[in-house]
């Protein structure tokens, strides 16, 4: 299960970029306030101070509890704790609206919850993580969100890979590339890539020497990747167990 704790400096880098963004929108609505009639300009005043201390203490609530449901991912060991994580990102997006990060991370543990070989029906638990994943893709459709898709649809493959390649199987493929397209360069995807390669016959394709200069080029998308506050930052150990098992 890959490492997902964020550093301190992130929260930092989190609420730097913030204030930021909430400086812009000051200076815009000040400008306005300042070009109203006295009264106007009054009301507007007050209409600000609201808007901003509503802001500030909404931001540092999300980012608090993101980092704490981070954690809790990335400490689960067991398919009860996963699913308790997925569903508190779960209420987390459902009370935000606006955030698409809760709703991957979701989809993330319901995912891990996938790869547990004591979990038999990949089926449902994939409709689960579509689930999750179509909230997130109504506020914004990325790179990442491909990568789960990929993972998900390889479980179900799995289940039964000589009849399911085709369907289960093609949409991993499809989602793979869907996001390389978008992120030629996410680590995450690359790593999937040679996941891929690695487990498809050699008459097909595949096999380690295949995975491995794959597997190569995601370790160092890895280290060279700067990640933003609360984004996805796990893959790299896989990467590099992976890599080990082509030597």
């Amino acid at each position: 299960m890959p490492s997902t704790i964020i550093c301190s400096s992130s929260a930092l880098l989190a609420r730097e970029s913030r204030l930021q963004e909430k400086i812009k929108f000051i200076k815009t609505i000040s400008i306005i306030i300042l070009n109203q009639p006295f009264m106007k300009k009054c009301m507007l005043s007050l209409l600000l101070c609201g808007i901003m201390l509503a802001g500030f203490a909404q931001s540092d609530k999300y980012v608090a509890v993101m980092q704490k449901n981070i954690s809790s991912l990335d400490a689960a060991k067991t398919a009860g704790e996963l699913q308790d994580v997925a569903a508190s990102f779960e209420r987390v997006g459902d009370a935000e609206k606006t955030q698409w990060l809760p709703y991957y991370y979701a989809a993330l543990a319901q995912t891990w919850i996938g790869w547990m070989p004591d979990v038999k029906d990949k089926d449902a638990n994939a409709e689960k993580i579509k689930s999750y994943l179509s909230k997130a893709e109504a506020i914004e459709k990325n790179a990442e969100l491909y990568a789960v898709e990929n993972m998900m649809a390889t479980q179900q493959m799995m289940v039964d890979p000589q009849t399911r390649w085709q369907t289960n199987g093609m949409q991993a493929g499809a989602a793979l590339q869907a996001g390389l397209k978008l992120d030629p360069n996410n680590p995450r995807l690359c790593y999937l890539q040679g996941e891929s390669l690695f487990g498809t016959p050699v008459q097909f394709g595949g096999g380690k020497d295949k995975a491995k200069p794959v597997f190569e080029k995601a370790i160092v998308l890895f280290k060279a990747a700067q990640p933003k506050p609360l984004y996805p930052n796990w893959g790299q150990k896989q990467a590099e167990e992976k890599l080990a098992q082509c030597q």
